[in-house]
C-alpha cells in the first residue's frame, strides 16, 4: 500500500475517532442551526485531523519532485534575481536606498504567504468537495489547514531572507532594529486577513466556478496595488490616500523598516490593518459558516 493512502486512510480514521469522541449518541435531532453557530469548540476536537491535513498538503506538493522542499528556497531567489533586473536595474525604480536584493525578498517574502493563503482558501469548497461529501467534520478546518501549511513555507523563506539580513547588517548596508520584535503579529495580520478575503471568495466560487480565475488574475493585479515592487514613497501624494486604503501597505512597511532601516512606519500604523483584520475574518467566518450547510447542492 502507497504512503498517499495509507495518509488518507488514517485521515479518514482520524475523522471518525474525532466525531466519535464529540458525541453523546449515535444520532442527534436538532433544530437548524442559526447562523453565528459557528461551533468553534469542535476545531479543538479534531486538531488531530488538522495535523494529518497540514502533513497531507506537505506530501502532495513535494511527493514525486526532485528537488523537494528545496523549491522553498529556489522560487523567491529566482523572483528576487528577475525584479532586481527588470524593476531595480531596467526600471530604475526606487529602493530608498536599501540593497535591491533584500528590498525585493522582503516584499516577496510577504506576498508570497498572502497570495497563496487567498487563492488556495477561495477555492477550498470546490477543492475538497469530495472528501465533504463523504464524512463530517468541522469545514473550518481545511482554511485552517492552509494558512497553516503555508506558514511552513513562509517560515523557510523568512528564514532565507534573514540571512541575507543578517550579511548586508555585517556589511554595514543597512540597519535593523527592535522593531523586529513584532514580526510575529504582523504574519498573524497578514494570515487573518487572507483568510477573511478567501473566505468570503469561497462562499462565492460555490456558485460561479470561472471565478475562480478571475481571483488568480485579480490577486496578480493586487500585488501592483501593494508595495512589493516600490517602497510607499514613490507613490505621488495625488494616490497616497487611495493606495492606505490598502490594509496590507502597512505590513510591507513595517518589514522594510524594522529589517533595512528604510522608509517611515510608527505603532499607528498598525491600527487600521488590525482592526480590517479582525472585521474581515468575522464577516469571512460567517459567511463561510452560512454556505457549507447547502454548498454541495451547488458544487
Amino acid at each position: 500500500m502507497c504512503s498517499w493512502t495509507i495518509l488518507n486512510t488514517t485521515i479518514i480514521k482520524t475523522i471518525k475517532n474525532s466525531y466519535n469522541q464529540t458525541q453523546d449518541w449515535d444520532s442527534v435531532i436538532q433544530s437548524e442551526s442559526s447562523l453565528f453557530d459557528l461551533r468553534l469548540k469542535e476545531l479543538w476536537h479534531y486538531r488531530d485531523l488538522l495535523a494529518l491535513f497540514v502533513k497531507r498538503d506537505f506530501v502532495t506538493v513535494y511527493k514525486q519532485t526532485l528537488l523537494g522542499p528545496l523549491w522553498f528556497f529556489i522560487q523567491p531567489i529566482l523572483t528576487t534575481i528577475t525584479f532586481t533586473i527588470i524593476f531595480g536595474n531596467i526600471a530604475q525604480i526606487s529602493t530608498d536606498g536599501a540593497p535591491k536584493i533584500v528590498f525585493y525578498m522582503a516584499g516577496i517574502t510577504l506576498w508570497n504567504y498572502f497570495s497563496n493563503c487567498l487563492t488556495n482558501v477561495s477555492s477550498v469548497f470546490n477543492s475538497n468537495a469530495n472528501i465533504f461529501g463523504k464524512v463530517y467534520f468541522p469545514r473550518l478546518i481545511m482554511p485552517l489547514t492552509i494558512v497553516i501549511s503555508n506558514l511552513m513555507k513562509f517560515g523557510v523563506q523568512f528564514l532565507l531572507f534573514v540571512c541575507f539580513v543578517v550579511y548586508y547588517i555585517l556589511q554595514g548596508q543597512i540597519h535593523a532594529n527592535l522593531w523586529v520584535l513584532l514580526t510575529p503579529y504582523i504574519i498573524v495580520l497578514m494570515a487573518l486577513i487572507s483568510m477573511g478575503i478567501g473566505l468570503i471568495l469561497s462562499a462565492m466560487t460555490t456558485k460561479y466556478k470561472d471565478l475562480t480565475q478571475l481571483i488568480t488574475f485579480g490577486v496578480q493585479l493586487f500585488m501592483y496595488a501593494t508595495p512589493v515592487i516600490y517602497p510607499s514613497s514613490s507613490v505621488p501624494k495625488g494616490y497616497a490616500w487611495v493606495m492606505n486604503l490598502n490594509p496590507l501597505v502597512s505590513l510591507f512597511d513595517f518589514m522594510r523598516y524594522a529589517y533595512l532601516g528604510v522608509g517611515n512606519f510608527h505603532i499607528g500604523m498598525l491600527l487600521y490593518p488590525t482592526f480590517f483584520a479582525v472585521g474581515i475574518l468575522a464577516i469571512g467566518v460567517l459567511v463561510f459558516n452560512k454556505v457549507q450547510k447547502t454548498f454541495m447542492d451547488t458544487v
